[in-house]
């Protein structure tokens, strides 16, 4: 039966999908309260969250093996056969690492559930009204529930898909055979990702389908524009940009065939296999959310991170389809349970307001893009009227020298000389973007900032950057 808090002293929090980034984040941090009694509910078998066990982690396992031999495949000064790479070997590394990983999740949970004021249920939670959970064979009724489900593979609605032998991202993580050419629907950060390790490891013939007229969406054009220069040179991938796949069926022999309408003109595609790496979705269906009062889409959660149509719920990680990466799954989690907190005690909410701050392993990791804060396009957007530089890869002999030569970066810097972006598309920029999180969220002016890279170092493309726009605010 539900017990008031106010009549008990205790405030119960349920959260649901307690074995994610999101989700362990939340209990972690409620737990520390003592006037909070958390129920966690997770049903993974075995458990891990979707980052450790589908996403970011074994992904860039089997990218680093394709990176070895894209680096010696891609370096004249080595001679001999290209080394093969051995998928099995791959895949079962990647499942021990894999396995390990989880494993520390799991005992994170199991820890936290030996508190006085924890239980952990490894049970399916399905709403059966607002705040009521059904949990195996209980009925819980908390005064918080925190949804954070994470996410599942999306499948976009094409006449025929699930005909076919489709492969996911999900799919190509195990796979330890291919066939010989790939047909792939999308191009957004899972593709990014993944099609060079197809290209590479698996020795495939791709195209590549895309419905948006560039790559790297959320980056200024030069940058989409050089990303797919390198695919379609150092991979020999086609990319086929503001491209519709109207059908996709079987052939006779077994294959895949693809409707495809590109330059207005109709196309037939054809190829061993057909991949669809067409991002993720909130994974609410299993939840029985339309129980509740709650209506999933566009604005349903809001910047405090709780649910527009009812204030006792909050939706954290990709379960809210705001932002589905990690690290930002990590702070929604921790920023939630301090709002429930701030609501327990009568407090006004804080709304969640990150820095854009987002990695892409492009290019197998040998040319990755980041980009923290604004791009220019969206600084202008913002109403700055900013200074915007860039530089080529290829301009800083380093970058010649490790023989990476590829690509470029641009730093965004407001009038007053605060810098309030950085993009980078270059060997290291994964790297680099911790240095410009600190730059940007510290407000820092971009003529204060030292140009003394340790020579010869990447973030030798900062210095030129600091310096091209220290001398622009000059003048």
């Amino acid at each position: 039966m539900f017990v008031s808090p106010c009549l008990s002293g205790m405030t119960h929090v349920a959260v649901v999908g307690a074995y994610g980034s999101a989700g362990v984040a939340v209990a972690q941090r409620l737990a520390d309260d003592p006037a909070i009694d958390v129920t966690m509910i997770d049903d993974g078998d075995p458990g891990g969250g979707l980052c450790i066990l589908r996403g970011c982690m074994p992904s860039k396992e089997v990218l680093s093996a394709a990176e070895h031999r894209f680096a010696a495949r891609h370096d004249d000064r080595v001679v001999g056969e290209v080394p093969d790479v051995d998928l099995e070997a791959v895949v079962e590394r990647k499942n021990e690492h894999t396995s390990n990983w989880a494993g520390h999740r799991r005992a994170a949970v199991e820890e936290l559930a030996e508190r006085e004021n924890v239980e952990f249920l490894r049970e399916t939670a399905r709403f059966v009204d607002d705040r009521t959970l059904e949990v195996g064979d209980r009925v819980l009724e908390p005064d918080y529930v925190v949804v954070a489900t994470g996410s599942e593979v999306n499948v976009p609605p094409i006449p025929g898909i699930h005909d076919v032998p489709l492969q996911t991202s999900a799919d190509v993580l195990d796979a330890t055979e291919f066939g010989d050419s790939g047909l792939v629907i999308g191009m957004g950060v899972v593709g990014l990702e993944l099609v060079p390790y197809l290209s590479e490891a698996a020795e495939m013939d791709l195209t590549v389908v895309e419905m948006l007229p560039q790559l790297l969406g959320q980056a200024d054009d030069a940058f989409g524009e050089e990303l797919r220069a390198f695919y379609e040179d150092a991979f020999d991938i086609d990319v086929l940009l503001e491209a519709d796949t109207n059908a996709v069926e079987t052939t006779e022999d077994g294959g895949v065939r693809m409707d495809v309408t590109h330059d207005g003109e109709d196309h037939e595609l054809e190829a061993d296999q057909v991949f669809a790496f067409t991002g993720r979705k909130p994974a609410l269906d299993g939840i029985d959310i339309d129980a509740t009062a709650l209506e999933p889409g566009p604005g349903w959660v809001d910047d405090t991170l709780r649910a527009v149509d009812d204030e006792h719920i909050y939706v954290v990680g990709d379960a809210n389809g705001r932002q589905p990466i990690l690290h930002v799954a990590k702070e929604e989690g921790f920023h939630a349970a301090e709002n429930i907190k701030r609501d327990v005690a009568g407090e006004e909410l804080a709304a969640y307001d990150p820095i854009h701050h987002h990695v892409i392993f492009s290019g197998l990791g040998t040319l990755p893009f980041a980009r923290v804060g604004h791009s220019a396009e969206s600084a202008r957007e913002a109403g700055y009227d900013p200074v915007v530089v860039s530089r080529k890869a290829a301009d800083d002999g380093v970058f010649k020298a490790k023989n990476v030569p590829e690509g470029l970066a641009s730093i965004v810097v407001a009038r007053d000389g605060t810098v309030i972006g950085y993009q980078g598309l270059h060997y290291h920029a994964d790297a680099m973007a911790k240095t410009m999180q600190i730059v940007v969220e510290l407000d820092l002016d971009v003529r204060e900032l030292p140009d003394r890279a340790y020579h010869p170092t990447t973030p030798e493309i900062l210095d030129g950057l600091f310096k091209d726009a220290a001398a622009e605010l000059e003048d």
